[in-house]
């Protein structure tokens, strides 16, 4: 319960006092004593022989109402008590103690503010205070007063507990009613707007549909054309077929002359019924197409069929075959394992051979002196040239190298360099092989074939095979057993020609010195080039002036300089014979007779070079003098001195430079000599992608 406020009331002794004169008037009147409203009520009416307790019944629903006494007499003269309690006559006006009590709750109820949050709370603790005096007072009545007052108080407070639960749940209950409008909403839009888009497609498809009737009559009024014409046409035939079977039996009367035979058959013919020949006819007609269908289906269901006598014929040498090759696997078996002996064996002897010759050569190099071998560089070559054919070799061993070399050109056969491991691969081949002595133009040949070739099977397998494996697997795949001599034979036409370029080139991506994307890189360029000028060429005449000439080279290289576009422009009326006329662009692409470009392709390729070169020059120099770089120091370089290079082509330089793969190149940051990564990168075809950044 809550706390009472202390409000001024009066005194009981004033209280007890009022009961008192109330009393004693009462006595006066009836001679007994009589029960009133007040604190000693039900003592009073214990005096005067009431049955049960009486409280006063002061009228407070009625204002200064005048109560007559109502008395009755008994049988015996004595006066009684109406019921038990008394009438009062005259005017009855309120207790004190109630009064005092209203003042002071009319009081409390005015002093509040009703615009103030919980006013009810506060009006409800008013009357409380006012109820608890009125039991304080009532020392009789209290326990009965308390207990009721206490049973409120309770099921105030367990109300106002069940109030307290509900209010989140009536707070959830307007957010979820919130969300729930704001999804019909939603709902509604998005069904307004399907709505609005089968209207329209209903609209688009009505509209396809007339579009599509209209076609529809548009067709099948070409179709009625069609068919008067086809009717006009059959007319026309029939008409004409008759008319050539009247022409022949006029020239067959006129060939007969006036013999009596034609005149019969002629009367036979006049004689036959029109009806008989039309029903032939259909008949005819009838047997001819279901000869042609029957044609038809037979030439389909039958037209991929084999004899059975070729199937036959294919089957037992299949079998021959069969039993062939069961016989030729165990023998080649047997061989084998008899090549692995003998193999085994010639290891060994060759072990101790090797030692023996080791051996040999020490004791012959302790007593003779040791020639200058580096006199020999000038003969083959260059120093570069003499340190690989020399390198870790003997004296004996390089004498007869140079004898080789010398006279390789009237050597009828080669010396197999074995197979083993440090033998590139397509020269592991042993025993004595014929030199075919390949002209400049074989050899020339033989390149493109394996170029050509080798683009092919990277393109289906979608991957780059190595050059040296490859070339080992196409010359046994086009020679077979005779691979090592076309090898062997292949190589020194090559080293003999080194001044070809395509020759040249192609020799340094076999031994490893220049990367394949060069080779690729010159053969894309001079096909754009002449793409270009195919493109411009609107008349196929396959001239172009000069201007156009210059201007698709500007478009075909937007990144040289003016001077290298009019050098090509020169070169090409040099080469072409031609004074300012029309260009015939495409002779510049033939060849000579040892499949050698002309001077015009040539430079494009020079120029490519020197490009290549300028560039790599320009990353020396934007690296300012590093004696090592990491990944990032590259890229940052490359993003300097060229901002057009895509992200993709950027990855595949820098995993050349450092010679790793791609995926490990977010990873790596092991720094590498800078001249060392510079050389990596002239290997490859690296070129600029964009227009230089201005210099301040």
């Amino acid at each position: 319960m809550s706390t009472q406020k202390d409000i001024r009331l009066p005194p009981l002794s004033s209280f007890e006092r009022l009961s008192s004169e109330c009393q004693h008037n009462a006595e006066k009147r009836t001679g007994r004593q009589v029960a009133i409203g007040g604190p000693g009520s039900c003592r009073a009416s214990t005096r005067v022989g009431c049955t049960s307790g009486y409280l006063s019944t002061w009228p407070a629903h009625v204002t200064s109402q005048v109560v007559q006494q109502g008395r009755r007499h008994t049988s015996g003269g004595e006066i009684r008590n109406h019921g038990c309690g008394d009438e009062f006559g005259g005017p009855v006006g309120k207790p004190r103690f109630l009064e005092q009590l209203e003042s002071y709750l009319k009081k409390e109820l005015q002093a509040l503010d009703l615009q103030q949050p919980k006013v009810q709370e506060r009006k409800l603790q008013a009357y409380r205070e006012v109820f608890g005096c009125f039991i304080e007072d009532f020392k009789t009545y209290k326990p009965l007063l308390c207990a009721i007052k206490n049973e409120y108080e309770i099921t105030l407070a367990y109300l106002r507990d069940q109030i307290r639960e509900l209010e989140p749940l009536r707070a959830r209950l307007v957010v979820v009613s919130e969300q729930c409008e704001k999804r019909i909403l939603g709902l509604r839009e998005e069904e307004r707007v399907e709505i609005r888009a089968l209207k329209q497609e209903r609209q688009h498809r009505q509209k396809v549909i007339e579009n599509m009737r209209e076609t529809q009559s548009s067709l099948q009024t070409q179709v009625c054309c069609l068919q008067a014409d086809l009717a006009a046409q059959y007319l026309m035939y029939r008409e004409e077929c008759d008319a050539r079977k009247l022409l022949i039996a006029n020239i067959s009367s006129m060939s007969y002359g006036p013999d009596e035979e034609p005149e019969e058959e002629q009367e036979e013919v006049e004689i036959e019924d029109p009806v008989k020949e039309k029903l032939a006819l259909k008949v005819c007609r009838e047997d001819l197409t279901k000869a042609q269908v029957e044609l038809n289906r037979l030439h389909a269901e039958y037209g991929d069929v084999v004899p059975r006598r070729d199937w036959e014929t294919l089957d037992h040498t299949h079998k021959e075959n069969l039993l062939k090759l069961e016989t030729l696997q165990k023998d080649f078996d047997q061989m084998k394992a008899e090549y692995d002996t003998l193999l085994e064996v010639h290891k060994q002897v060759t072990t101790q051979r090797d030692s023996l010759q080791g051996e040999l050569e020490g004791f012959k190099e302790a007593s003779t002196p040791r020639p200058e071998w580096e006199q020999c560089a000038d003969v083959l070559g260059g120093s570069e040239r003499w340190a690989d054919l020399s390198q870790g070799q003997s004296s004996q061993r390089r004498l007869e190298i140079l004898l080789a070399e010398l006279g390789g050109k009237n050597s009828e056969f080669f010396t197999g360099l074995g197979t083993s491991d440090d033998v590139p691969i397509y020269l592991r081949y042993e025993g004595q092989l014929k030199n075919h002595r390949l002209k400049k133009n074989a050899v020339v040949r033989i390149l493109k074939e394996v170029w050509k070739e080798k683009v092919m099977e990277d393109g289906r397998r979608n991957e780059s095979s190595n050059l040296p494996e490859f070339l080992r697997q196409h010359l046994e795949r086009q020679y077979g057993e005779k691979a090592g001599e076309w090898a062997y034979s292949l190589v020194e036409g090559i080293r003999q020609h080194q001044k070809d370029d395509s020759v040249s080139l192609f020799n340094d991506i076999l031994t490893g010195k220049v990367d394949e994307s060069v080779y690729h890189g010159q053969t894309h360029l001079l096909s754009n080039l002449l793409k270009v000028l195919i493109h411009s060429d609107s008349t196929e005449s396959g001239l172009l002036s000069v201007q156009d000439f210059r201007d698709n080279l500007q478009m075909a290289f937007p990144l040289k300089r003016a001077q290298d576009i009019d050098e090509l422009v020169t070169t090409a009326q040099a080469e072409l014979d031609n004074n300012g006329g029309s260009l015939p662009y495409q002779r510049l692409y033939t060849e000579d007779a040892d499949g050698k470009h002309k001077d015009f392709l040539n430079l494009v390729k020079k120029q490519a070079s020197t490009e290549r070169h300028m560039y790599i020059s320009q990353l020396r120099t934007q690296l300012g003098g590093k004696g090592e770089v990491t990944v990032a120091d590259l890229r940052a370089a490359f993003k300097n001195i060229d901002p057009s290079l895509d992200a993709t082509t950027l990855d595949w330089v820098l995993t050349m430079a450092f010679q790793i793969h791609q995926e490990e190149l977010e990873q790596h940051t092991t720094q590498m000599d800078t001249e060392l990564a510079l050389q990596h990168l002239l290997a490859i075809d690296v070129t600029r992608a964009g227009p230089a950044p201005q210099q301040d």
